[in-house]
């Protein structure tokens, strides 16, 4: 199957990775590419000028919506989500209307579609993954999935993948599930898109938030002394593998998209504040009561051997690529972070 000439939706073409998912599509001389983004945590200007690319404001769950995407497309991404897991934990009823009723009638409307060759849908690792905070081991497609969650983030993610199954199963829908690690890089901009009731609307994953804070010489916040480890793979990689899962990835099948290295926090923190020449020391703080999730990495073997796809960028290359992005777009950063500043000003003024 090849991605040339072909006709492909990106469900949260805005966000991050679907943006940057969506240059690497262009690379791949798709001949048109309809992009479906509520921007609710993501920015418009993330979005191509390319005379290939087409916006639709909205979500999956409008019917509106449904209705203007186009009928002969031939390959679809599902990435659009209610980020994250803290923003879950915050309001559980926006969760479900943004992360999973938008995955239950996007799959409905897709099953219909006639030259649909394959659909790819964003799941969470970090809903599969063991509850340790002892010695980790790479997590594997087929590890079990418990029915006891740290948010409501985790259990959208994978009643996701279990719409994915039924549909598959009963409609014959091309679904292939990838299981995300901890995706960073250019075009994740601090605050982009509506107020979701917590400051995790701005601070709302570590490599971004490290990486402004180090270029600010604010102390990074380490909860738990920095054991917490995670695997981060670089959205370029993770570009790259999304259309390797379109291409190669086999209908009710999982893989993982990782970089398969264990990092903790704290290693993390050390490499950015080395690369941003950040003189302040890091500030211990205690661990999130919430998150039991204490140690974890992918596997990816299955990855490698069905798909062909291996993570290219070391963790200081995508680092150092990810400062400079930042670095040159800081009026952006800055710019989506006052006009969460202001609101959450207004509110503690009872405005």
């Amino acid at each position: 199957m090849r991605l040339k000439g072909s006709r492909v939706l990106v469900v949260g073409g805005a966000g991050f990775v679907g943006s940057n998912l969506v240059e690497h599509l262009l690379d791949q001389d798709v001949t048109r590419v309809q992009i479906v983004d509520n921007l609710l945590s993501s920015d418009v200007r993330n979005v191509s000028t390319d005379d290939r690319v087409e916006l639709i404001e909205g979500s999956v769950a409008d019917d509106r919506v449904l209705r203007l995407i186009e009928p002969n497309i031939d390959f679809a991404w599902h990435l659009a989500c209610y980020h994250g897991n803290q923003s879950s934990i915050h309001d559980p009823v926006a969760d479900h209307d943004n992360n999973l009723l938008t995955s239950l009638k996007l799959f409905n409307h897709l099953k219909d579609l006639p030259k649909l060759t394959k659909v790819v849908y964003a799941a969470a690792g970090c809903a599969v993954a063991e509850k340790t905070f002892g010695e980790a081991r790479a997590t594997t497609e087929e590890d079990p999935i418990s029915l006891f969650h740290d948010s409501p983030y985790s259990i959208s993610k994978i009643v996701g993948e279990m719409y994915g199954n039924y549909f598959w199963g009963r409609y014959g829908l091309p679904l292939v599930k990838t299981r995300f690690q901890n995706v960073y890089g250019p075009r994740e901009i601090l605050g982009a898109g509506q107020w979701r009731g917590t400051p995790h609307t701005v601070w709302r994953n570590v490599t971004p938030t490290f990486i402004w804070k180090a270029l600010h010489h604010i102390a990074l916040p380490l909860e738990n002394a920095g054991q917490t480890s995670r695997d981060f793979i670089y959205v370029g990689d993770m570009a790259r593998g999304l259309a390797l899962a379109a291409e190669h990835g086999t209908p009710g099948e999982v893989y993982n998209l990782a970089s398969g290295v264990e990092t903790s926090i704290a290693e993390l923190a050390h490499v950015i504040n080395g690369i941003t020449q950040n003189p302040t020391a890091p500030q211990q703080l205690p661990a999130r009561d919430w998150d039991r999730s204490g140690r974890r990495f992918g596997s990816t073997e299955k990855s490698r051997r069905v798909l062909g796809f291996e993570a290219q960028v070391s963790l200081r290359q995508g680092i150092e690529l990810t400062v400079e992005w930042t670095r040159a777009n800081k009026e952006l950063i800055e710019s989506c972070i006052l006009q969460h500043d202001r609101h959450m000003q207004d509110l503690s003024l009872g405005g």
